[in-house]
C-alpha cells in the first residue's frame, strides 16, 4: 500500500508539474513563481543540487516570443521586398529619364529639320514667285513690242541686255506659234546690227542647251 502511495504522489506530481508548464507555455501563469522556491528546496538535498546547480533556471521559451520571433522574421522579409521593390523603381525612373531625353534630342532634330525644310521652301517659294513675275513681265513687253513700229520695237531692244532680249524674242516667238501667226522676230534681228543680231541668234540657239 505505501508503493501505491508514492507511485499515485509522483504521478499526481507530474501531473501537476506538466499542467504548471503547460499553463506557462500558454503564458496564462508564470511557472518561475511556483516552480522557484521548490528548486531551491531540493537544491539542499545533495544528489538533487548537483542535477540542478544555482543560476542555472532557465525561463521556458513563450507562445509571446514565439509570435514576436515570427513577426520580425516577416517584418525582414518585407524590409527587403521594399529595398528591392525601391531598386526597381529607381531603375525605371533612371530608364524613363533616359528615354526622355532621347525624345526631346529626336524632337529637337525634327524641329531643325523642319526649320531648315520651311526655310528651302519658302526661298523656292520666292523664287517661283520671282520667276512668275519675270515671265509676266517678258511677255507683257513682247506683246507691247509686237505692237509697236518695228523699227521703234529695234530700237527698244538695242538698248537692253543680251539676256533680257532673247527673253523677249523668244518669248514673241512663243506667242506667235500659240496664236498661229507669223513671228516679227527675224525681220527685229534684221534690222539689228548684224553683229548684234548674229550674237542674238547663236545665243537664242544655244539657250536650249543650256537649260537641258
Amino acid at each position: 500500500m505505501a508503493g501505491r502511495s508514492i507511485v499515485l504522489l509522483l504521478l499526481i506530481l507530474i501531473i501537476i508539474g506538466g499542467g504548471i508548464l503547460w499553463f506557462d507555455y500558454l503564458n496564462v501563469i508564470d511557472a518561475k513563481n511556483f516552480t522557484g522556491p521548490i528548486l531551491n528546496f531540493f537544491r539542499g538535498v545533495p544528489l538533487i543540487g548537483n542535477v540542478v546547480p544555482e543560476g542555472e533556471i532557465r525561463t521556458p521559451v513563450t507562445a509571446q516570443d514565439g509570435l514576436i520571433s515570427l513577426d520580425a522574421e516577416r517584418l525582414a522579409v518585407r524590409m527587403e521586398a521594399m529595398e528591392y521593390r525601391s531598386m526597381e523603381l529607381d531603375r525605371r525612373e533612371q530608364d524613363i529619364v533616359n528615354r526622355r531625353g532621347q525624345i526631346e534630342q529626336m524632337a529637337q532634330e525634327l524641329e531643325e529639320r523642319q526649320r531648315a525644310q520651311d526655310e528651302r521652301e519658302n526661298s523656292f517659294n520666292v523664287l517661283l514667285t520671282d520667276a512668275e513675275i519675270r515671265d509676266r513681265t517678258v511677255e507683257r513687253n513682247a506683246i507691247n513690242l509686237t505692237n509697236m513700229q518695228p523699227e521703234r520695237a529695234v530700237g527698244i531692244l538695242a538698248a537692253m541686255d543680251d539676256q533680257d532680249v532673247i527673253d523677249v524674242l523668244t518669248k514673241t516667238d512663243e506667242l506667235a506659234e500659240a496664236a498661229g501667226r507669223t513671228s516679227v522676230v527675224p525681220y527685229w534681228l534684221s534690222l539689228m546690227e548684224s553683229e548684234r543680231a548674229a550674237e542674238l541668234s547663236r545665243k537664242m540657239v544655244a539657250r536650249p542647251a543650256m537649260f537641258n
